[in-house]
């Protein structure tokens, strides 16, 4: 079992605070995330990677904001 206190620190990195539409995405270079880190974005050719998960799908409404979906789970370094 993953201890409480580790489980909030993975989640709370996947997520930045206010609504970040892809158009706006593309055109920073890192965000900060709830858990207190930066996350560095960079554009390869026609894909979004966001440290090193790369964007599947974007800009998915639901009642409190945006999801963008990635195709890996990102680790805050320790």
């Amino acid at each position: 079992m993953v201890p409480t206190d580790e489980l909030k620190k993975v989640l709370t990195y996947h997520v930045v605070a206010g609504e970040i539409p892809a158009s706006k995405v593309v055109k920073m270079d890192s965000a900060n995330t709830v858990e207190g880190s930066s996350l560095r974005i960079h554009v390869e050719g026609s894909k979004v990677l966001i440290d090193s998960a790369t964007v599947s799908k974007a800009d998915i409404k639901t009642s409190n904001g945006l999801i963008h979906v990635i195709d890996t789970v990102l680790q805050p370094s320790n």
